[in-house]
């Protein structure tokens, strides 16, 4: 029987688990306890109780397939949760890692197009705390012998997923006309991308988890506003902006590229639900 590991058992991990049980898989998942041992033991998920900020007890991963699926600290630019995870593996050896990542990793590339080959060049520091995590699987699946694989993932949408009460705030967005490129991918897909990264992705790999149809980011809060039939949000230009938007907002729109997802639909077999908004949006009200 496959046995699968998950450190970051949440929305994706709950539907990565639920498309290897329909595989017959047995699942268990790193939890901090508490409630969340409760619900992950409702779905027959078995939850080992530990801290990634903390020392780890001994896990099951021996010959499992595990994912990586939980978020670097919130400063620095490197991940220390990571560095304990793969130490606690070093002698409970997995099968395969695969690793989470962002396409922030590829910081501001202009509106290009970007495929895997595009060397990283991450400019906020959550990028290079993922960017430090990526080398560090890389790095300790080579030492070790393990097969690894990194997807970088766009930004995630899905049924509970949508800024809703952004929108109600009438918080704006950028004109359009100076809106950057952005990337999205529906959960549903990015759990049939993690399954495919398990069994078909090769050793060292990096996929670009995306739709392969970008848009600008006005265009997205534009979409969601019509979608909840809401009045679609005020537009500011750049200059406006810098003086209206918070930080963090200022560095997402600072970056613009467009995500090229052939090598995710070509050498993994994914075949996209939510190839496009036009599908994926209705979806997440389904």
């Amino acid at each position: 029987m496959t046995h699968v590991f998950i450190f970051g058992c949440g929305e994706v991990g709950r539907r990565v688990a639920a498309a290897w049980q329909a595989r017959d898989a047995a699942i268990s998942a790193l939890t901090r306890g508490g409630a969340s041992s409760e619900e992950l033991a409702a779905l027959a998920i078995r939850p080992l109780v530990g801290d990634l900020d903390a020392a780890l007890p001994p896990l099951p991963t021996e010959g499992a397939l595990v994912y990586y699926l939980a978020p670097p600290p919130r400063g620095g630019d490197t991940d220390p949760r990571i560095d304990r995870a793969l130490a606690a593996m070093n002698h409970a050896r997995p099968a395969r890692l695969v690793y989470l990542s962002t396409t922030g990793v590829y910081g501001d590339c202009g509106g290009d197009w970007v495929d895997e080959e595009r060397l990283p060049n991450p400019h906020a520091s959550r990028a290079r705390r993922r960017l430090y995590a990526e080398q560090a699987v890389t790095r300790w699946g080579e030492e070790h012998g393990v097969v690894t694989v990194r997807l970088r993932v766009a930004a995630i949408y899905g049924p509970g997923r949508l800024p809703r009460e952004r929108i109600e705030r009438r918080d704006p967005v950028l004109a359009e006309s100076e809106s950057p490129w952005t990337n999205r991918i529906h959960i549903d897909d990015l759990a049939a991308a993690c399954v495919a990264a398990a069994e078909r992705g090769l050793d060292g790999a990096v996929y670009n988890a995306a739709d392969g149809h970008p848009s600008s980011m006005t265009d997205w809060f534009n979409r969601v506003a019509d979608l909840l039939h809401l009045p679609r949000p005020p537009q500011l230009s750049l200059d406006e902006a810098r003086k209206a938007l918070g930080t963090a907002m200022l560095s997402y729109l600072a970056e613009s590229r467009r995500l090229d997802n052939r090598r995710l639909r070509e050498e993994l077999g994914v075949v996209l639900r939510h190839p496009t908004l036009e599908t994926g949006l209705p979806a997440c009200l389904e």
